[in-house]
């Protein structure tokens, strides 16, 4: 698909998402919720923005009952949370629960066999207070080992496959900061749906990400897109005491530059964008879907000469 093509159907999608919505967490309309697209051969329609779980790590009850109520309220309907994500489950599951029905739920796991996936899928739906999750998707298959695991016997996709025979997960789908492995995991399965680090250092200072982009339209599957304000790396000196602590990376600058490199993101033909778990960066990352448009040349031009020569956070043929 080309990309305009892409964009004229997306802005299509975003006018009709526009007409007012009844807000389950508020009980009031929302004039522009954020827009939704469809998650690639699945049908299932996702809000453009997704709530990361690391949002809500580390947060009160209240606090994370508070800003899931909001993002609900917005047009947020996309969750995704993984058990890496120190007590993120724990909040997000009482915090989700009133919504739960009109979400869509996405969860991770990071065992590659069997029995490990299974017990990390059953607390799972524990934490998450829920009989099933949409999407269980392996946590960062970043090597080829990873893939040959999970994928051989007695390895993590006969948890998955079982579990959805039982009704307890409805699509199967990975996370992957690895190019090489993300086009062998394409080609020997047939996943619904892929996680990856998709943004603008990445694409013109790594070539990392067309590949990626490619093959999965190719498959039609659903692309959900990771690192969208996400930049370079930090300093050697910052790497242990940095003034982000939920973003090993560090993020664009807050907040032109981050609200362009979200739009770039949101330029490309994928489903949703998760930015990244501090909160300011997910409220902006809100406000920019809200009113969302395609960047305009001479942004687009401004945001590339912004990362020239910037030390991108993964590498082609590393694996991180």
């Amino acid at each position: 698909m080309e990309r305009r093509t892409f964009l004229q159907g997306a802005a299509v999608t975003a006018a009709a998402m526009a007409a007012a919505r009844r807000s389950q967490a508020s009980g009031k309309t929302v004039s522009n919720p954020i827009a939704r697209r469809t998650l690639g051969r699945t049908g299932e329609q996702l809000s453009i923005i997704g709530f990361g779980g690391i949002v809500v790590m580390n947060e009160s009850t209240n606090d994370a009952g508070n800003i899931v109520a909001e993002a609900v309220d917005r047009g947020i309907n996309y969750f995704d949370v993984a058990p890496s994500y120190g007590n993120a489950q724990e909040r997000l599951g009482p915090a989700l629960a009133p919504y739960r029905k009109s979400c869509f739920l996405a969860c991770k796991t990071e065992g590659r066999k069997k029995e490990d996936s299974q017990k990390q899928l059953d607390e799972s739906l524990r934490l998450l207070k829920t009989d099933h999750v949409d999407l269980y998707q392996f946590h960062a298959l970043t090597k080829m080992t990873d893939l040959d695991t999970v994928l051989g016997p007695g390895g993590a996709m006969e948890t998955m496959e079982a579990a959805k025979k039982e009704g307890k997960i409805r699509y199967i789908g990975f996370s992957v900061h690895s190019a090489e492995t993300a086009l062998a995991a394409m080609d020997r399965y047939n996943f619904d749906t892929i996680l990856f680090p998709l943004n603008w250092v990445l694409f013109t200072q790594a070539g990392f990400g067309p590949q990626i982009l490619k093959k999965a339209q190719e498959k039609k599957m659903g692309i959900l897109a990771l690192k969208s304000m996400a930049k370079t790396v930090w300093p050697a000196d910052q790497k242990q005491n940095h003034p982000e602590p939920k973003c090993w990376y560090q993020p664009a600058s807050f907040p032109d530059e981050a609200s362009l490199g979200l739009r770039w993101t949101l330029g490309h033909p994928i489903t949703a964008a998760i930015p990244p778990g501090d909160e300011r960066y997910f409220r902006l990352a809100m406000d920019v879907a809200q009113n969302y448009k395609p960047l305009e040349e001479h942004e687009e031009q401004a945001l590339l000469a912004g990362g020239h020569g910037v030390e991108p956070i993964f590498h082609l043929g590393n694996d991180v």
